[in-house]
C-alpha cells in the first residue's frame, strides 16, 4: 500500500495511531465502493414508455422512382407480410430493422416498399403511412379511389357457410 496515501488520510482525519487502522479499512472499502456517475437519461424501461411521435406531423414523403405505394393484405409474422402494390401486384414484403419493432403495421395499413430490381415478387417496407397521410395521398391522386382507408377488410377470405360432415358422424348424432 502506497504509505504516502496513508499518512494524508491520517492527517485528514487528525487520528492517533490506535485508530489509524480502522479508518484506513474503511477508507479503502469506501473507495471499492464508490460507482461512477450515470450519464444517461434513463434506461430501457425508459426508452421503452417513450413514443415521440405523438402528436407531431411529419412531411409526407411521396414515392421515388424503385418504391411502390401498397396496401398490407396479410401479416405473416417473422417481420414480413403480404402486400398489394397499387400497380397491380402482389408482393411478399420485408419490415426493415428500423420499422419493425417500433412502428406497429396492421393489416389494411398503407405503405410505401422498395421494390428489388433482383426480385420483382419482393419488397421492403420503407415506410407506413397513418390515416391522415394516406387521405392526403388520395386527395393529391398518388393513390387509386379503390384504395380503403381505415377500413380493415379480410382480404381474400370469403364468407363460407358450407356444411362440413365427417364419416361415423351418424353415429354420434344417435347420442
Amino acid at each position: 500500500p502506497d504509505t504516502s496515501l496513508h499518512r494524508r488520510i491520517l492527517e485528514t482525519f487528525k487520528v492517533h495511531s490506535a485508530q489509524s487502522k480502522s479508518i484506513l479499512a474503511y477508507t479503502y472499502k469506501v473507495s471499492y465502493v464508490i460507482m461512477p456517475k450515470n450519464k444517461g437519461k434513463g434506461g430501457k424501461n425508459r426508452r421503452r414508455g417513450k413514443n415521440e411521435s405523438d402528436g407531431e406531423k411529419r412531411e409526407l414523403i411521396f414515392k421515388e422512382d424503385g418504391q411502390e405505394y401498397a396496401q398490407v393484405t396479410k401479416m405473416l409474422g417473422n417481420g414480413r407480410l403480404e402486400a398489394l402494390c397499387f400497380d397491380g401486384q402482389k408482393r411478399l414484403c420485408h419490415i426493415r430493422g428500423k420499422l419493425r419493432k417500433k412502428v406497429w403495421i396492421n393489416q389494411g395499413d398503407i405503405v410505401l416498399v422498395g421494390l428489388r430490381e433482383f426480385q420483382d415478387a419482393k419488397a421492403d417496407v420503407i415506410l407506413k403511412y397513418n390515416s391522415d397521410e394516406a387521405r392526403n395521398l388520395k386527395s393529391y391522386g398518388e393513390l387509386p379511389d379503390s384504395a380503403k382507408i381505415n377500413e380493415t377488410e379480410t382480404f381474400g377470405q370469403e364468407d363460407f357457410e358450407e356444411e362440413i360432415t365427417f364419416d361415423g358422424a351418424e353415429d354420434l348424432e344417435m347420442l
